[in-house]
């Protein structure tokens, strides 16, 4: 079958291996499949390695058609039934991340195979390219879910790639805010608005962190001794940039007590000062991906029209574009979710 497949030399257009679909398995055909920010990661990983690199079809947010059942599926999903699924499927050796696995090959593919216990069909009258939103959205949800915001809760979103334009949607989904967020792309500080951010900022022009007293929010005494009648902090900032140095400016910025989680994903050593975090004890955590219940929440948000997934969507291709759309992604500009249709 013909995929876009990266490898050491980049990505590339040919024929790759034809999935056979395995003990409780479904063989789909690909429909549409969104590029994320790993898929340059790992685009950019394998390339250190030159020839000796593996050759990796990727592609993990993906609405896909159900083609035919294999051994030991039920064959609940009919052939012609679109679905979405948490991108894992067993592998010769155990759960293999479809679209970052060596041995099955993600959705920038003719063909694909998918674990029939983690399908979810998509309701007929939500397109395919906003189905394959549901896998970066479910990122958002997790988030938001990780965070516990409670009611009056402030939320600074620093970063608005898919992924903390996804936070802003989860948070506005679920009643949450008021929301500041920040980015120096004028294009997603207008989607960013438009999803629900009351107060969005270009980062080069002005502070994210010293617009509190807009949004109501109290400053906390240094100390527990020293708090008596006073609430706990109503501040929770979310980064999803990744870069190197941005968590401590984060620690810097903050009010004190606030709840600070790591959305976006540092490949780079990062240094943190704990005196300051210590002072202003604010808590520090982390997330990754999502839970299943999440990614059906997610799928359900998008079928009953509560985020307006048309913004997500800045560009389509084909397979021959996937090596174009890579580099496009290297300098977003206005680009955010860039869909890949395979068919």
């Amino acid at each position: 079958m013909i995929a876009a497949y990266t490898s050491g030399t980049g990505v590339r257009v040919g024929d790759v291996p034809e999935p056979v679909a395995g003990e409780g398995q479904v063989l789909v055909a690909p429909l549409a499949a969104g590029i994320c920010g790993s898929d340059l990661h790992m685009a950019d990983a394998l390339a250190a390695f030159g020839e000796d690199a593996p050759r990796i079809v990727m592609g993990h947010e993906f609405c896909t058609e159900v083609l035919e059942a294999g051994p030991g599926a039920s064959g609940r999903f009919p052939p012609g039934t679109r679905v979405v699924s948490v991108p894992y499927a067993d592998g010769p050796s155990g759960p293999e991340p479809l679209g970052l696995s060596t041995v099955l090959p993600g959705a920038f593919a003719e063909r694909a195979v998918m674990q029939e216990s983690l399908l979810l069909p998509v309701p007929d009258d939500l397109p395919s390219h906003h189905a394959a939103l549901t896998e970066p959205l479910a990122v958002g949800v997790h988030a938001v879910a990780a965070a516990r915001p409670r009611s009056g809760d402030a939320a600074l979103v620093v970063g608005c790639g898919p992924i903390g334009l996804a936070v802003i949607a989860a948070l506005r989904a679920g009643g949450h805010g008021p929301v500041i967020a920040c980015d120096f792309s004028a294009a997603r500080r207008a989607l960013a608005g438009h999803l629900g951010a009351d107060i969005v900022l270009d980062p080069a022009e002005s502070s994210p962190y010293g617009r509190w007293d807009d949004l109501g929010v109290v400053e906390r005494p240094p100390s527990p001794l020293l708090a008596d009648g006073v609430p706990p902090g109503n501040v929770i900032a979310f980064e999803c940039v990744g870069a190197a140095g941005l968590i401590q400016q984060v620690i810097d910025g903050v009010p004190r007590h606030t709840r600070i989680v790591g959305v976006g994903v540092a490949t780079e050593p990062e240094t943190i000062a704990p005196v300051t975090a210590v002072l202003k004890e604010v808590s520090i955590s982390f997330v990754y991906g999502y839970r299943q219940e999440e990614f059906a929440h997610a799928l359900g948000l998008l079928s009953a029209g509560r985020i307006d997934a048309d913004a997500f969507v800045t560009g389509a291709v084909g397979l021959d574009g996937v090596a174009g759309a890579f580099a496009d992604l290297h300098s977003p500009g206005d680009h955010v979710k860039i869909v890949v249709r395979p068919g």
